[in-house]
C-alpha cells in the first residue's frame, strides 16, 4: 500500500533520505561515547596539558616578591651551573640501569614461574601483588626497617651472618644506597608488571610449547624461542614504560634516604623538589622539569622509531 503524502508536499526520493537517516542513527548511537570522550579529553586538558604548558611558560619567568618578569634562559643557566644537577643525572641513570637489571627481569621471571603452576596460581598472584596494595610510604619504610636495617636486627644482615658473609650498611652507606633503593622499588612495584606478563603468557597457544618439547627443547630454549618472541610486544612496551617511570624516581629516595648519604641518592625529581620546596625557587624547578620532559620525549621518540623500524624489517 502506498504511503499517503500531505497535499502540497512532495516526498523526497529514498536515495536522498537514507544518508541523513544513517547519520542521525549513528549520531544517536554514539552520542554517549562522544560524551565520555569529551569528558576524558577535557580532564586530560585541564590536568595534564594545561599544567605542562604553564610549566614551560613559567620556566622562562622569574618571580620576585609577587612580581613575575620574563627572565629568558636564566633559570636554565642556573640549574645547569649547579654541580648537583650533573650528580642527580648520574644517580638517575644509575637507578634506571639497575632497575632494568632487577625490576625488568624479575617480574618476567616470576610470571614464568607462576605460569608453571596449575593449582596455586590465584594464591601466588595475590602474594606477588600484595606489596603494590600497600601505601608506598608504608611499604618503603617496612622494607627499609625490617629487611635492610644496617644493624644486626635487619633480616638481610641476619641471613648474611648466618652463611658467614659480611653484613652490609645497605641504605646507610653511599656505595650500597642506590642498589638498596632499587631492591625496595622492585619489591614494591613488581606485582603489576608480573600480572601483565602472566596474562600475556597465558595467551600463548599451548601447541607451540608442545611442538618445542617434541623437538627436544628444554625449559630455557622454550623460553627463548617461544615465550619471549610471543610476548615481545608486551616486553618492549613495559620496557619503555619502566625506563620513563624509573627516570622519575622520587618516593624511594625521599622516604628511605632523604637524598643521602653524601647525596648519592639525589635524583632529578628529588632535586626539583628541593628547588621548589626547600629553596622556594619554583621557576628553576620548572626549568628542571622541562629539561627532563625533553630528555624523556626524545628517548620515547627514538624508542618508537626503533620499534617501528624493527616491525617493518
Amino acid at each position: 500500500m502506498a504511503t499517503a503524502v500531505a497535499p502540497g508536499r512532495t516526498e523526497a526520493p529514498a536515495q536522498f533520505r537514507r544518508p541523513q537517516g544513517r547519520f542521525v542513527r549513528a549520531l544517536r548511537r554514539n552520542v554517549q561515547a562522544y560524551g565520555f570522550l569529551i569528558g576524558a579529553v577535557l580532564a586530560f586538558t585541564v590536568f595534564t596539558w594545561y599544567p605542562m604548558i604553564r610549566e614551560i611558560i613559567e620556566s622562562f619567568q622569574h618571580l620576585h616578591y609577587g612580581v613575575t618578569s620574563f627572565s629568558g634562559l636564566r633559570n636554565y643557566r642556573q640549574i645547569t651551573a649547579d654541580p648537583f644537577f650533573w650528580q642527580a643525572w648520574r644517580n638517575t641513570f644509575q637507578f634506571t640501569g639497575l632497575a632494568l637489571v632487577f625490576g625488568f627481569a624479575l617480574p618476567f621471571a616470576a610470571a614464568v614461574v607462576i605460569n608453571e603452576f596449575r593449582h596455586a596460581q590465584a594464591y601466588l598472584r595475590i602474594l606477588v601483588y600484595l606489596p603494590v596494595m600497600l601505601p608506598p610510604v608504608a611499604g618503603i619504610l617496612l622494607f627499609r626497617n625490617y629487611f635492610m636495617d644496617p644493624s644486626s636486627a635487619g633480616l638481610f644482615n641476619q641471613l648474611l651472618h648466618a652463611v658467614h658473609l659480611p653484613t652490609s650498611q645497605w641504605w646507610g652507606a653511599a656505595p650500597s644506597a642506590m642498589p638498596s633503593l632499587v631492591l625496595i622499588s622492585t619489591w614494591s612495584n613488581m606485582g603489576g608488571a608480573t600480572l601483565i606478563y602472566l596474562a600475556a603468557l597465558q595467551g600463548i597457544p599451548g601447541e607451540l610449547y608442545e611442538a618445542a618439547e617434541i623437538d627436544g627443547a628444554g625449559l630455557f630454549k622454550r623460553i627463548w624461542h617461544v615465550t619471549i618472541p610471543q610476548t615481545r610486544t608486551i616486553l618492549s612496551l613495559l620496557l619503555m614504560l619502566q625506563i620513563v617511570a624509573t627516570m622519575q624516581m622520587f618516593t624511594e629516595s625521599f622516604v628511605a634516604t632523604g637524598g643521602g648519604p653524601e647525596s648519592s641518592t639525589v635524583t632529578i625529581v628529588y632535586l626539583a623538589y628541593n628547588y621548589a620546596f626547600q629553596f622556594s625557587n619554583f621557576n628553576t624547578a620548572e626549568a628542571l622539569g622541562v629539561i627532563m620532559f625533553i630528555v624523556l620525549g626524545v628517548f620515547s621518540a627514538v624508542y618508537v622509531w626503533i620499534e617501528r623500524r624493527g616491525n617493518e624489517a
